[in-house]
C-alpha cells in the first residue's frame, strides 16, 4: 500500500502531530521544493506503508522553526523524524533516511 502523505501547514496541525505521537509514532519530513535530494526521499517514502506528515519549508519557514525547538535537531531539509511521546525516536537527514526503517518503526 503506498504511503499517505498529510501537509503540515498550521501550528495547530503540528502541535497535533506531537499530541498523537502520544499514542501511536508519526513521521515527519521536513520537505524542500527545490531540492533534488528531497525530491528523491519523498519518492523513496511514498513507497512505505505508512502516514508520513509533510512540512513544505518555502511555504512554512516557522513550522520548520518549531520543529527543530521540539525536537532539538537543528533544520536542514530534507530531514525525517519519527516523534513516539513527543520526543524523535528516529532521526536522519539527506540519504541517510531510510524509508524501510521509518516503515518499520511505525508498524511496530
Amino acid at each position: 500500500m503506498p504511503a499517505k502523505f498529510t501537509h503540515i501547514i498550521s501550528e495547530e496541525q503540528l502541535d497535533s502531530l506531537f499530541e498523537t505521537s502520544f499514542q501511536r509514532s508519526v513521521a515527519l519530513l521536513k520537505h524542500s521544493d527545490t531540492c533534488g535530494i528531497s525530491a528523491d526521499i519523498i519518492y523513496q517514502l511514498g513507497e512505505i506503508d505508512g502516514e508520513i506528515n509533510v512540512l513544505v519549508i518555502q511555504e512554512h519557514r516557522d513550522l520548520s522553526h518549531s520543529v527543530a525547538q521540539h525536537t532539538g535537531h537543528r533544520h536542514q531539509s530534507p530531514q525525517a523524524f519519527v516523534i513516539k511521546d513527543g520526543k524523535s525516536i528516529y532521526h536522519a537527514t539527506h540519504y541517510g533516511i531510510n524509508p524501510k526503517e521509518i516503515e518499520k518503526i511505525l508498524n511496530s
